[in-house]
């Protein structure tokens, strides 16, 4: 059991760090860039802020371990529609001037796994709601 969490953390971490990254990157390099790109693929502005958003706060929210679920359906959500309105067409390894969705996929398995898994080791959620950590501590 502890490997198994010790494993959910360490991809916690990482999807939290990654979509934190790419979330500030969108509101540094202009949203309203992404705004006007978004649009260009027939989605809505505001998709844009929307997305950007989740990734920002979400991407914090992983780090510290809150309401880990959620935000783990909504990046699959995320990873699903970038996949299919934007990556598909340019296929699994991509063209030589953007990148393929494998990388997609790789974050969107993650993603469903940690959303029917959880993650509770060094999780805020868990110090703030209390729930009983002892399946670890057995665990361990």
């Amino acid at each position: 059991m502890f490997k198994h969490e010790l494993g959910a953390f360490i991809i916690r971490i990482t999807l939290g760090i990654l979509f934190f990254i790419h979330g500030l990157v969108k509101f540094q390099g202009g949203i309203e860039n992404i705004v006007g790109w978004f649009e260009s693929m027939g989605l809505p502005g505001f998709l844009a802020y929307a997305v950007a958003l989740i990734e920002l706060a979400g991407g914090l929210a992983l780090i510290l371990g809150l309401a880990t679920r959620l935000v783990f359906a909504l990046f699959a959500i995320i990873m699903i529609g970038a996949t299919l309105k934007v990556k598909l067409s340019i296929g699994l390894l991509g063209n030589g001037q953007m990148a393929g969705y494998e990388l997609d996929l790789a974050l969107l398995a993650m993603a469903i796994y940690l959303a029917i898994n959880g993650s509770k080791l060094l999780s805020a959620g868990q110090l703030i709601f209390h729930k009983d950590s002892s399946e670890l501590r057995k665990a361990a």
